[in-house]
C-alpha cells in the first residue's frame, strides 16, 4: 500500500520545464522563415501585395531570433552562387556570437543546386542580414549592406517591391542614424521620395517623407522640415504607423514655430494613431512634448497623464516641471530646469521649457491678483524672486497688456491695485470651452464616418421590378430541380 502512495505522488509530481536546445529552435526560426519566402514567392507570381504585407508584419517577431546559424542557413538554401552571396555571408561571418549559435549546418551536398531567385525575394533577404546587422550593433556593416541594398532597389520598377522598399529605405535610414551620418542620404532620400510620387506609391511616399523629416529635425533645421511639409502631401492610404509619425513631427515643427494649439492637435492625434499596447518609446517621446506643449499653453496636464502604465519614472522630471508652473514657483523651476537639464537637452524639449519661464512669472502673477487688493512692486519682486523693482514693473504691465491679470499701476504710490472679479459667465470663457468641446467630437465623427467602408453599389437603388423578382425565383427553383433529378441519375448508375 505504501508503495502504490509512493507511485501516485511521484506520477503527481509536476515534472520540471525541459529546456529547448538551440538546434530545436534553429529549426523553428528556419521553418518559419522558409514559410515567409514562400509568401514572397508567391507575391511574385501571382502579383498580390497581401502576402508580402503578412511577411512585413512578421519581421519584428522574427528579427528577435535570428542567428548566423540560421541566416547561413537561408541564405544558402535561396541565393544563387553570386558575388551578392559571398558578401551577404561575410557580414553575417563578421557578427560575434555564442557557442551555440556557431553550429552551423553543412549544406547537403545532395541539395538541388540554386539557378534564379526572385528580386522579392532576393531583396527580403537582404533586408533580415541588414536588420540583424543593426540588432547587433554593427552599424558601420549595416549603413554599407543598406547601401547596397537601396543601389539594387534603384534598379527596379516593380509594385510588388513598393512595400519591400518602404521598409529598406527606414532600416537604411536607421543604419546612417545610428552612426550619425544622416546629412549624407538627404540627396538620396529626396531622389527617392519624387520616383515615389511619380509611380503613385503612397507607402513609400509616406515612409520617405517621414524620413526627409526625421533628417532634417534631427539637425535642427526646422525652416526646411516646415518647407517641406507645405510643399508635400502626404498620401491619404498610408498606415497609422507612418500616420502617426508624420502627426508628431508636424507637432514638433508648429510647437518651435510657437503655434501651440496646432501642435497640441497633432500631438493628440499622434498619441490616438499609435499602438495603445507596443510602440512604447514613440507613446513616451509623444507624451513628453505634449506636457509641455499644454504647459506652454496655459495648461496644467492632469495628475493622471504622468501615471501611464510604463512611463511613470521616464516622466518624473516633466511633473517636477508641471508642479512648479502650476503653483507659480519661479525659484522651484530654474531648480528643475538645471537639475534635468541633460535629461531635457537629450529629449530636444529644452528650448521650449526655458520658453515657460515667463509661464510661471505669469501664474505667479495671478495667484498675486487674486490674493491681494493691493500690493507694492516691491512685495512683487520678493514673491516672484526678480532682481529688480524696475522688472517687476515691466513684467506687471506686459501682463495686464496681455489680459493675464486685471490690475491698475499706481507709479506714484509704488504698487498694484487689483480690479473687482467679474463673473466669468458673463465673459466668452464658457462659450469658447463648449467651442472646443463641441469640434472635438465633431472631428470624431468626421473620422468615424471616414473609416467606414460600403459595398460597392450600395447607395444605388434596387430596380428590380415585382415581375422580374419572379421570373428569377421561379428560373432557380427550375434550376434547382434540374440538379436533383441528376443526382438521382447518377444513384441510379
Amino acid at each position: 500500500g505504501d508503495q502504490e502512495m509512493k507511485d501516485v505522488v511521484q506520477e503527481n509530481k509536476p515534472t520540471p520545464p525541459t529546456e529547448t536546445p538551440a538546434v530545436d529552435t534553429n529549426s523553428l526560426i528556419l521553418s518559419d522563415l522558409k514559410k515567409n519566402v514562400a509568401l514572397v514567392e508567391k507575391t511574385a507570381v501571382t502579383k498580390e501585395l497581401r502576402f508580402l504585407i503578412r511577411v512585413l508584419r512578421r519581421i519584428p517577431s522574427n528579427r528577435k531570433k535570428l542567428n548566423n546559424n540560421v541566416l547561413t542557413q537561408i541564405l544558402n538554401l535561396y541565393f544563387p552562387a553570386t558575388p551578392e552571396k559571398d558578401e551577404l555571408l561575410k557580414y553575417v561571418a563578421s557578427v560575434q556570437t555564442n557557442a551555440d549559435e556557431m553550429e552551423i549546418d553543412q549544406p547537403d551536398k545532395k541539395a538541388e543546386v540554386v539557378k534564379s531567385i526572385h528580386i522579392e525575394v532576393e531583396v527580403y533577404l537582404h533586408l533580415l542580414v541588414t536588420i540583424y546587422l543593426i540588432d547587433k550593433n554593427y552599424h558601420e556593416f549595416a549603413t554599407v549592406c543598406s547601401s547596397s541594398l537601396i543601389k539594387k532597389l534603384q534598379a527596379y520598377n516593380s509594385r510588388t517591391l513598393f512595400p519591400l522598399a518602404a521598409k529598406c529605405f527606414f532600416y537604411y535610414s536607421r543604419s546612417f542614424e545610428l552612426t550619425n551620418r544622416l546629412s549624407e542620404i538627404r540627396g538620396i532620400l529626396l531622389a527617392a521620395q519624387r520616383t515615389a510620387t511619380l509611380r503613385h506609391d503612397e507607402e513609400g511616399q509616406a515612409t520617405i517623407l517621414n524620413l526627409l523629416l526625421r533628417n532634417y529635425l534631427h539637425y535642427n533645421l526646422y525652416d526646411q522640415a516646415y518647407k517641406l511639409v507645405i510643399k508635400t502631401t502626404f498620401p491619404d492610404a498610408a498606415s497609422s504607423s507612418q500616420i502617426a509619425r508624420h502627426l508628431y513631427y508636424q507637432g514638433r515643427i508648429k510647437a518651435i514655430q510657437l503655434e501651440y494649439t496646432e501642435a497640441y492637435k497633432n500631438l493628440v492625434q499622434a498619441l490616438r494613431k499609435a499602438p495603445q499596447t507596443s510602440a512604447k518609446g514613440f507613446r513616451l517621446t509623444v507624451s513628453k512634448l505634449l506636457c509641455i506643449v499644454q504647459l506652454l499653453l496655459g495648461e496644467i496636464p492632469e495628475r493622471s497623464y504622468f501615471r501611464q502604465a510604463g512611463l511613470q519614472s521616464a516622466l518624473k522630471p516633466y511633473l517636477q516641471i508641471t508642479k512648479a508652473v502650476r503653483v507659480g514657483d519661479l525659484n522651484g523651476f530654474h531648480n528643475v530646469v538645471d537639475r534635468f537639464a541633460e535629461h531635457f537637452k537629450k529629449d530636444k524639449t529644452y528650448t521650449l521649457i526655458q520658453r515657460l519661464h515667463h509661464n510661471v512669472i505669469k501664474t505667479g502673477l495671478r495667484k498675486i491678483n487674486l490674493s491681494y487688493s493691493r500690493i507694492y512692486m516691491s512685495d512683487v519682486c520678493t514673491k516672484l524672486h526678480l532682481d529688480s523693482v524696475d522688472d517687476a514693473e515691466y513684467i506687471v504691465s506686459k501682463a495686464i497688456r496681455d489680459g493675464v491679470i486685471d490690475a491698475i499701476i499706481d507709479h506714484s504710490g509704488g504698487f498694484i491695485q487689483s480690479k473687482e472679479t467679474t463673473d466669468i459667465y458673463a465673459t466668452q470663457e464658457p462659450q469658447e470651452a463648449f467651442h472646443k468641446r463641441i469640434s472635438f467630437c465633431l472631428n470624431i465623427r468626421n473620422d468615424a464616418v471616414k473609416a467606414m467602408r460600403f459595398p460597392p453599389d450600395a447607395h444605388k437603388p434596387n430596380k428590380e421590378s415585382e415581375e422580374a423578382r419572379k421570373e428569377r425565383l421561379k428560373q432557380e427553383q427550375e434550376l434547382a430541380k434540374n440538379l436533383a433529378e441528376e443526382d438521382e441519375d447518377d444513384e441510379e448508375f
